[in-house]
């Protein structure tokens, strides 16, 4: 696949990025938190995914994206424009999507799930940034 197959992608994954946010705070309005757990969790997926495929690198699994751009942008990253706080906020979004998904028992409170979708709005604006100023 060539560059302009890529660069196209990290459009459609950016779109896609602030529509799963949108989603996110809009059920979070709601008060459906653990629907907005996810929504935001694949919102900061989507636009990781985004960011990787800047370096023509597409995974197809959670782990593989969290490992990806740990590796990427953190560990190897040259510039130091993410750090082991962004990793963090993109882990701690995965726990929580993981037990809103799947926990009968899990209760998601209104201050956790407000605070995922502020990572999440955090994290996709970092992105974007990262993207618009070509650090590729």
């Amino acid at each position: 696949m060539d560059k302009e197959y890529y660069d196209a992608l990290v459009k459609v994954r950016m779109d896609r990025a602030r529509e799963l946010y949108d989603e996110a705070a809009g059920l979070l309005e709601k008060g459906s938190y653990k629907s907005a757990n996810n929504r935001a969790f694949y919102a900061m997926e989507k636009s990781i995914k985004a960011l990787l495929a800047m370096k023509q690198i597409d995974v197809a699994t959670h782990n593989g994206v969290l490992k990806q751009f740990n590796y990427n942008f953190i560990y190897k990253g040259d510039d130091a424009f993410f750090g082991p706080e962004d990793y963090q906020k993109i882990a701690g979004a995965e726990q929580i999507r993981n037990a809103s998904d799947y926990d009968d028992f899990y209760i998601a409170s209104k201050g956790e799930t407000k605070k995922l979708v502020e990572n999440t709005k955090c994290i996709l604006d970092k992105i974007e940034k990262y993207i618009m100023a070509g650090n590729i």
